[in-house]
């Protein structure tokens, strides 16, 4: 099992905790109060910092209540904290939906998954293997 080191940066902060056994996300919480109107985003305050394990990263993902009942997501999804990244957790919250959208001190506004990364070394190259799909991208496969 890893471990994560997480240092409050705020006396009213919350420790990331996972809501059900199994879960692959960690609930990240706000500690802050702020009504996000329609079209707007926000830097929203989670109070904590963390250390991760050697070759990790974090994922931060919207959660699926708050999309699918508020239509609030987040602008960089997923969002990637970096092994050596020691600031404050910030989660960029938007509000997509037509009506003011409160986020509450205490409540839970996104999900944090730890996932390992790999260090690579870079070639440059004249070509690359062909395959099936070759260059098709962008709805190459249909709607």
């Amino acid at each position: 099992m890893f471990e994560i080191k997480v240092k409050k940066l705020a006396e009213k902060a919350i420790l990331p905790s996972f809501a059900h056994p199994g879960d692959a996300g960690l609930d990240l919480f706000s500690i802050e109060n702020k009504v996000l109107e329609p079209g707007k985003s926000h830097l929203v305050k989670t109070g904590i910092s963390i250390q991760l394990p050697k070759n990790t990263e974090a994922q931060i993902r919207p959660r699926s209540g708050l999309a699918l009942k508020h239509t609030i997501s987040l602008t960089n999804t997923p969002g990637t904290i970096d092994e050596g990244y020691r600031g404050e957790i910030g989660i960029i919250m938007i509000n997509h939906g037509n009506e003011n959208f409160t986020i509450n001190a205490g409540m839970k506004i996104a999900q944090m998954v730890i996932k390992p990364t790999y260090n690579v070394n870079i070639t440059e190259v004249d070509n690359l293997s062909d395959t099936i799909r070759g260059e098709g991208g962008f709805g190459s496969t249909g709607i």
